[in-house]
């Protein structure tokens, strides 16, 4: 068996980059409790493995005590100047005493051991190959479903596209290639221990694996595909300043750039539209549209809610984000979008609550403000009000205007 393992162990470190210490260590612990269960020692026990020649030891430690309490751990300080002069107290002694028929388990145990830690070598191996793909997209290959996952095959891992994760219209079948982005990777570790804690009482579960976890509604998954669309965007000439995105029906992609002569709007549609189009096809005709980031949140905003026409945009409560856009008559439904998409992607892409009113809505309301009666006001006397709260007749007179 000795000369078996030393050959197992070099063509593991060899093929599959696991080095021979890690499984020498693994199975010497592993041998340490194989001893305890099969030959009912509790002493203290030590194994060890020759690399060389392969043969594996059991060892009894003891201490060197002056009286003996417990002669399956102490040693006397008599017994122990017998086999060497120079022992003292408080010294450990290892005795060997391994089992006759201790090969047949220590191989028994070897073999656990080394195809345990192949699976775990192989488990950190995936993690950390698609752990760098975090972020990123991959084209994978549907393999199945289930009433809780569609299963993708990146290559040496199967992700999972969650119900949430799909977009609503897409039908997955056997043997599609789909283009998904990779947003979380968790550890092996981690997924075991997850998954030890899901439900008390039930059998713990042995970890399969690292799981990666893919989608097709991500707004990023469009972040990427522009970037691989669009050399521009890669390179930071043109940026992406904010996605707004209703998977499978619509999305708004606010861009930028800095750089003069550069339209970052027709840099990302490309000649006749092409590099557009490409990811239209991808995303099974999700429409697009890209409007021009700008500092000024009133340009912003009425970019946002193209193609509607917009007059103005009065921001009532700035502090809080919020804004109300006046639109012609004719221009509402269009401003609104159907089942209020426009306006709620626009409100997603810029930050802002967006209120929108017709032209003659707003008129309307202008001119009631307008006709009510000026209030009037009582101030409080000056030593009741605290500095911070004390109104002037400025600040009224300007309310009331």
């Amino acid at each position: 068996m000795s000369k078996e393992l030393l050959n197992a162990l070099d063509a593991l470190e060899t093929e599959k980059g696991i080095k021979k210490e890690v499984i020498i260590d693994a199975l010497e612990q592993a041998l340490v409790s194989a001893y305890k269960k099969n030959y009912g020692q509790a002493q203290n026990v030590k194994v060890t493995f020759d690399a060389r020649r392969g043969d594996i030891k059991v060892f009894a430690v003891k201490e060197v005590v002056n009286e003996v309490l417990d002669s399956c751990l102490e040693v006397s300080l008599s017994d122990a100047l017998e086999i060497n002069r120079a022992y003292e107290v408080g010294d450990t002694i290892d005795f060997e005493v391994t089992p006759r028929d201790f090969g047949r388990i220590a191989a028994q145990t070897a073999k656990q051991v080394i195809m345990q830690r192949v699976r775990e070598e192989e488990r950190q191996m995936i993690y950390n190959q698609y752990s760098r793909y975090e972020n990123e997209i991959m084209t994978g290959e549907v393999e199945r479903r289930d009433s809780r996952y569609v299963y993708v095959n990146l290559g040496n891992v199967e992700a999972v596209l969650s119900k949430r994760d799909q977009v609503p219209g897409e039908v997955y079948n056997s043997h599609d290639r789909i283009k998904v982005y990779v947003y979380k990777v968790v550890d092996p570790n981690e997924n075991q221990n997850a998954e030890q804690n899901e439900e008390e009482g039930k059998k713990k579960r042995r970890n399969r694996g690292p799981q990666v976890y893919v989608s097709r509604s991500h707004p990023d998954l469009l972040k990427r595909m522009f970037e691989n669309e669009v050399p521009e965007i890669f390179d930071g000439t043109v940026e992406i300043k904010s996605i707004a995105r209703e998977a499978g029906d619509r999305a708004k992609i606010a861009v930028f750039s800095d750089q003069e002569g550069i339209d970052p709007i027709g840099t990302c549609v490309g000649p006749r539209g092409e590099r557009v189009k490409a990811i239209v096809e991808e995303l099974n005709g999700e429409k697009m549209d890209i409007v021009e980031w700008s500092e000024d949140p009133s340009e912003y905003i009425k970019a946002a809610l193209k193609p509607a026409e917009i007059l103005e945009v009065r921001f009532d409560r700035e502090d809080e984000h919020a804004c109300t856009v006046v639109v012609p008559d004719t221009q509402l439904s269009l401003a609104i979008g159907k089942r209020g998409q426009n306006a709620r992607l626009a409100a997603h892409l810029t930050g802002y609550k967006i209120d929108i009113k017709s032209e003659s809505n707003m008129e309307e309301l202008d001119r009631q403000s307008e006709e009510e009666p000026e209030e009037n006001f009582e101030l409080p006397e000056t030593e009741d009000v605290e500095t911070e709260d004390a109104i002037s007749i400025e600040d009224i007179e300007a309310d009331n205007e």
